[in-house]
């Protein structure tokens, strides 16, 4: 039996993800659960209950196995849980249940400037001080002068732990709350009061506390189990690839792909925040150290399920490598293309009306012509925040091999890299509690097609300038 193993709580947007680790690295177990949104009156809600009960299961299935000794939670951005009183204050927000119009016009008057956030004007909640913003209004009793702000992954690490904490990564995610340059609260933040209501800061790595006893009886884990901070989901990527061999300190580029495709651009030297085209959804993510780091993103996950018109289940758009690589072919003669965005209000083109040209009926050719969509984004992402040299892809979608071979054809000026596994994120939370942790097995080189795609990309590029520049008059 191994000692000392360590357990990722990952709670995605889209699915939440438990994995048991050895010290050495080694991934032992796995469990999933789907995630749903819950109606909490006024707005939609994220399944705080749903998703403890599962995890009190599953550790419960776990610990007589395993001697759990260490847990490290990771949640995405853009949400937060409000405490008052040793309990939720009220369910946590979704990002994506809307805001009255009125409220967010009042909110982004007063928003500050970009070049000292580097978070964009994004739509719905996806800037956490929308939703703060929000609760005030709808149930001011939440954010009492009692209550205790705490981000994502740091609520989980309350739940277990019975310590509040916040940290930088998910504070520094486009929520408007941070100024990444300066490494402290924004102004906004700090006129509405909210820095002094949320929880202390801590490092991601530092260990909170030990399990708290309920926690040990309910699920059988030691109450000796340490739990650490956590981190948010995208950054934990970011780390997982600084753990392969000769990659630290040198210039690279990961996109973290699953609901969201984040590109983050680990660069030995900084630009100004303000350098970054705030209107195409870039942003300045902030590493665990602390550090800036530019991104551009765009919900790509999403978009392959309503393009694929999946009804939610996942979409493998790894299919035949032969059958898809002849299936793109038939793309590019027959000019079927994809235009953004299907996903309003985020992206490298956030306000084009998205639609086919062309719609392919055969089910390969429209998957080949999905798949060379999701490229042509990431690639206009990539572009958007200076991308060069080598970019490195991981996440749930490291598997879509016309997608990364798309890619490489697009940027054949850069080298473009596999994650050999799709496990970037726990990897990454999990080198936080062992960094000496390093990758087994080496980054795999993509092979770009035998296809030339420049008049493709261009025609592509300028309909999608079109349709951003017409949604904009």
């Amino acid at each position: 039996m191994p000692a000392g193993c360590s357990v990722v709580v990952d709670i995605g947007k889209t699915v939440a993800k438990l994995s048991l680790w050895s010290s050495e690295g080694s991934l032992l177990e796995v469990r999933h659960r789907p995630n749903a949104r819950i109606s909490a009156d006024a707005y939609l809600a994220l399944d705080a209950a749903g998703i403890e009960n599962w995890l009190v299961e599953t550790l419960r299935e776990l610990a007589w196995k395993y001697p759990i000794s260490t847990v490290i939670p990771v949640a995405h951005g853009a949400a937060a849980a409000i405490l008052r009183g040793g309990k939720l204050a009220c369910a946590p927000v979704d990002y994506e249940s809307p805001i009255p119009a009125a409220t967010r016009a009042r909110y982004d008057s007063q928003r500050d400037a970009f070049s000292i956030t580097g978070s964009p004007a994004l739509p719905h909640g996806l800037n956490l001080g929308a939703q703060l913003a929000w609760l005030e209004e709808i149930m001011p009793e939440a954010l009492a002068a009692d209550a205790r702000i705490v981000p994502w992954p740091q609520y989980w690490a309350w739940l277990l732990s019975g310590v509040t904490a916040c940290e930088v990564t998910s504070l520094g995610c486009h929520s408007d709350l941070w100024n990444p340059v300066a490494n402290r609260f924004s102004p906004l933040a700090e006129a509405r009061g909210w820095s002094r209501q949320f929880a202390p800061l801590r490092r991601a790595d530092e260990i909170l506390g030990t399990l708290r006893p309920e926690w040990a009886a309910r699920t059988g884990v030691p109450p000796s189990a340490k739990v650490l901070c956590g981190v948010h989901d995208s950054n934990a990527a970011l780390n997982a690839v600084r753990g392969f061999t000769g990659v630290e300190g040198r210039e690279f580029t990961v996109v973290s792909t699953g609901t969201w495709f984040v590109a983050m651009r680990a660069s030995p030297s900084k630009g100004a925040v303000s350098a970054l085209p705030e209107r195409r959804d870039c942003l300045f993510n902030v590493d665990w150290h602390g550090r800036p780091v530019p991104s551009a993103r765009f919900m790509g996950g999403r978009e392959i399920e309503i393009l694929a018109d999946s009804g939610g289940r996942s979409i493998d758009i790894a299919a035949d490598q032969t059958r898809l690589v002849s299936a793109v072919e038939e793309v590019v003669r027959g000019e079927a293309a994809v235009l953004p965005t299907h996903v309003a209000g985020v992206g490298p083109y956030p306000r084009a009306g998205g639609r086919w040209l062309g719609e392919p009926a055969d089910a390969d050719t429209r998957l080949a012509a999905i798949s060379l969509y999701v490229a042509l984004v990431t690639d206009a992402a990539l572009d958007l925040i200076g991308a060069r040299e080598r970019v490195i892809v991981e996440g749930r979608f490291v598997r879509a091999t016309l997608f990364l071979r798309a890619l490489a054809t697009l940027r054949r000026d850069c080298e473009i890299l596999a994650s050999p596994a799709d496990d970037g994120v726990p990897f990454g939370a999990l080198r936080l509690a062992h960094p000496e942790l390093r990758r087994r097995g080496p980054l795999e080189a993509v092979t770009p097609l035998e296809l030339d795609l420049e008049a493709y990309k261009a025609d592509w590029r300028a309909r999608a300038d079109s349709l951003q520049e017409a949604s904009d008059r």
